[in-house]
């Protein structure tokens, strides 16, 4: 029987191929996402409300190995769906979210170049809304008989009124008459400095004639003007996904790390008092990084106060309503649902082509077991890798047993991600006695 397959050749080679690398890939997450599911409501909602004018903020909280990064980029993916705005980027020592030394402004280039929409989910979509934007400025003057830099600038008056507003929006008006004017050159400009590329002042105002850039202390106000002009282009709004905040409970300098909490109770205070709108936030970290009153986010009274989980969510409880979104592991049924629909992505989404029956699923899970313990459903990066390692090798070697080979499975336990703590470079804290110390990530 020839049945069609249900899963398309270009997400089936991605997911195989991304997960077999040990990274989440980018589409496809839906044929291989389990459980989470009043999770997944709960950042739905977020996505809704952001569409709708409102503003959100979800800390997504999870153990090394528990989903973090998948969930976000499952979330990615749906507001993509919803006509979002997307961008996202992970926390380094070269960029967060605040710093003096070029480090936010790092981050917020990333987070520009990322710039996704449901057309262009790869990233670089900057330059599709803004293209869009002059096409339709440019329609609706011609049909009311108005010039059509009078309807640029009539369609930026609200960003104006904001913060650098006044040259984000000389800048997109620079880009709309390079557009018309097929002028390459004013066009890069206005990009680069949309996208937080300049590094002077200087330098942007004899290109662009601005007196600003989108610097280290503009990042959070950059976001919100990129959010107000997705909306003016016709989206729903912006969501931001930063992923690794761990980096900032790693930084060296206690200043530091205080620093980068103060944006984070900015942004959260914006939008518990609805002070802002058409933008969401997703930021992931390890529970170490949350919860640690010593150097993760409960260390600022300010945000661990608006932070504190539910006392009534107990016994089996939940609230899903908070800024915190607590991930667990997975359990061995979630885990064998897991190992059921990578079966399903390698054979296309046909029953007819899978590779191992029913019982072969089981017995991995207990070979696994007894190599590894707890710890292959716990945090199952290496499991998953040693399933479709065993797979790929039955389809390149028709005819195999799968029983022999299965004793010969390597599966070795996760480690998880190791660093050293970052070095701040101008920031250094010499009564910080945890200087030097090794955590994992």
């Amino acid at each position: 029987m020839n049945t069609a397959p249900t899963i398309k050749p270009r997400d089936r080679d991605t997911i195989l191929s991304a997960l077999r690398a040990g990274v989440v890939p980018r589409i496809g997450l839906q044929h291989i996402q389990v459980g989470r599911q009043r999770e997944l409501e709960a950042l739905i909602q977020d996505v809704d409300r952001i569409a709708q004018g409102g503003a959100s903020l979800r800390f997504v909280i999870g153990d090394y190995g528990a989903g973090k990064t998948f969930f976000l980029f499952l979330i990615r993916q749906i507001a993509l769906q919803r006509k979002l705005v997307v961008v996202q980027a992970d926390l380094s020592p070269d960029r967060r979210i605040h710093a003096t030394g070029g480090q936010a402004r790092n981050l917020y280039a990333e987070l520009a170049k990322s710039l996704s929409t449901r057309t262009s989910p790869d990233g670089g979509a900057l330059k599709n809304i803004l293209e869009s934007f002059v096409q339709k400025t440019s329609e609706r003057a011609k049909a009311d008989g108005t010039a059509i830099e009078t309807a640029i600038h009539a369609a930026l008056e609200d960003i104006r009124e904001m913060v650098c507003g006044y040259d984000f929006a000389t800048v997109v008006a620079a880009y709309a008459r390079g557009y018309e004017n097929g002028d390459d050159a004013i066009q890069n400009a206005a990009l680069r400095w949309l996208r937080g590329e300049y590094s002077t002042k200087t330098e942007a105002r004899g290109d662009l004639g601005v007196r600003t850039i989108i610097g280290d202390d503009g990042l959070y106000d950059g976001l919100k003007l990129l959010a107000r002009f997705a909306r003016i282009a016709g989206f729903g709004g912006l969501l931001v996904c930063l992923d690794e905040l761990v980096n900032i409970y790693k930084l060296q300098s206690s200043r530091a790390r205080q620093q980068n909490y103060e944006q984070i109770l900015r942004i959260l205070n914006d939008v518990l008092q609805g002070m802002t709108e058409g933008i969401g936030f997703a930021l992931s970290g390890t529970p170490e990084f949350l919860f640690d009153t010593r150097r993760g986010v409960f260390s600022y009274d300010a945000l661990q106060s608006r932070l504190a989980g539910n006392s009534f969510a107990v016994n089996g409880l939940a609230d899903f309503s908070g800024p915190v979104i607590r991930l667990n592991n997975l359990t061995p049924e979630e885990l064998y649902h897991l190992v059921e629909r990578l079966r399903h992505v390698q054979a296309g989404g046909v029953k007819e082509r899978y590779l191992i029956p029913d019982e072969a699923l089981v017995a991995f899970m207990e070979h696994c077991g007894k190599r590894i313990g707890d710890a292959y459903f716990r945090t199952p990066r290496n499991t998953v890798k040693a399933f479709l390692d065993l797979l790929a090798v039955l389809q390149q070697n028709p005819g195999s047993d799968w029983q022999p080979l299965l004793g010969a499975v390597e599966v070795a336990a996760d480690a998880g991600a190791t660093g050293d703590l970052m070095t701040d470079v101008g920031e250094d804290d010499p009564d910080d006695e945890l200087v030097g110390l090794d955590l994992g990530g």
